[in-house]
């Protein structure tokens, strides 16, 4: 019987240069996700955080960078697999919510089909089926107006609303697992608290496994059961986010957490924890 759903032994990831040079962005990262579990990754800007994410999902090329270690979803093992079964698995298995819903999305189709698209590369149905599966997607991540945003173009469509967008399509096709690299990073307050509303809802109604990259305490403290803490590379500590609130044992971590605003969050969201 497999204990976890993603299991993640030595990751490690060097870029390489113009000089041909390598240059390491990971060295040598061990985690896992259960299923239904909420993993929060967290960590100042340029610590390796994103370069874990996407060597996970195998969207790091040889020519860019050079990848070691076992990463096994499943069972599985990921770097051995071709990439014809790592784009079936991407999306189906494992999807990605990428913090700049205005890259992701492409900005001459209409935002329908393009979670349509999602759902018609990996089940064999009817693009009427898919249409159907669109707007049920659409409407789960809160978007319920859905003739007129199924029909819209990105650009006529507010930031919060490009992220569900976003969010619906990484949850068309009911992965296991999904990764949100920064999800809140480009949007307005009231949008972010709109967005973590729906994750939380969602991490409670459902049994999908959360990968949440985030510098920001505030988001894992309303979202993560479980927390690490990157730096240069490394996860320098980890364990249940209210144990790390409470007693930090890494500088960075208590410079992270110990703020007066996650202070003022935790009480405002009876997390109880200590300040």
């Amino acid at each position: 019987m497999i204990a976890n759903l993603l299991q993640v032994k030595d990751l490690s990831v060097s870029y390489r240069g113009a000089d041909a040079k390598l240059r390491q962005a990971v060295a040598g990262v061990s985690f896992e996700i259960a299923r239904g579990e909420v993993l929060g990754l967290m960590g100042e800007s340029g610590c390796g955080k994103t370069s874990a994410a996407l060597a996970l999902l195998g969207l790091l090329s040889d020519q860019q960078a050079q990848i070691s270690g076992s990463v096994q979803f499943r069972g599985q093992e990921l770097p051995s697999m071709d990439q014809c079964a790592l784009r079936a698995l991407r999306g189906a298995g494992i999807s990605m919510v990428f913090q700049e819903p205005e890259i992701a999305l492409n900005p001459v189709m209409r935002v329908g089909h393009q979670v349509a698209e999602v759902i018609h590369a990996h089940k064999r149905c009817s693009w009427k089926q898919c249409r159907a599966e669109a707007e049920a997607a659409l409407a789960r991540v809160g978007l319920p107006a859905r003739q007129r945003i199924f029909s819209a173009y990105p650009h006529q469509l507010s930031g919060g609303q490009r992220q569900r967008v976003v969010l619906a399509q990484a949850l068309a096709c009911e992965p296991a697992l999904v990764i949100a690299d920064e999800p809140t990073a480009s949007l307005d307050a009231r949008s972010q608290s709109e967005l973590l509303t729906l994750l939380r809802q969602l991490k409670r109604d459902s049994s999908i496994a959360i990968l949440l990259i985030s510098h920001t305490p505030e988001v894992q403290a309303f979202l993560a059961d479980r927390l690490m803490v990157m730096a240069d590379g490394r996860i320098v500590e980890q364990g249940p986010f209210e144990q790390l609130y409470r007693n930090p044992s890494h500088e960075l971590t208590r410079a992270m957490l110990r703020t007066n605003s996650l202070a003022d969050f935790a009480r405002d969201l009876d997390l109880e924890m200590v300040t």
